[in-house]
């Protein structure tokens, strides 16, 4: 238990367990979310910041930026996210009265590429060929029964 959540009290810390175990259905999500709250709140300890009710928008923001060296934009946008929901979760219970990290904007990501692969020409008569891309009727919608 990050000392931070357990300085607020025995609710923080049920509903701060209650958060990976009820709300988080993927085990890597939840591993990884984990990992980036209890990293948020390791930096904010070495802040001088004792309770969940300290922690204010700027110190979301300041911790967001120190990230910016070492981590990847996905990554620190995935941090940010998991610090969002968990105080998010926190207000539904009554732990908090607000979410710092609900101003607090992320690193910009534009993926300009896909990691698929246009088919070119000789592709595409392949697979019409093979039956995998059929020619639907111009005159009839998708999803129309015929």
């Amino acid at each position: 238990m990050q000392p931070i959540v357990a300085a607020t009290g025995d609710g923080a810390a049920r509903r701060f367990l209650e958060f990976f175990a009820v709300t988080i259905d993927n085990a890597s999500t939840r591993e990884a979310y984990y990992r980036a709250c209890r990293r948020f709140f390791a930096w904010c300890d070495a802040r001088g910041l004792r309770e969940l009710v300290d922690i204010e928008a700027m110190h979301v923001a300041a911790y967001i930026k120190s990230m910016g060296g070492g981590f990847e934009k996905p990554s620190i946008k995935q941090h940010l996210a998991a610090i969002r929901m968990l105080f998010d979760w926190l207000i539904v219970g009554h732990v908090v009265g607000l979410n710092p990290a609900a101003a607090v904007r992320g690193p910009k990501h534009v993926v300009k590429k896909g990691k698929t692969p246009a088919l070119d020409d000789p592709s595409i008569c392949m697979c019409m060929w093979a039956g995998v891309i059929t020619v639907s009727d111009p005159g009839r919608h998708h999803g129309q029964i015929p």
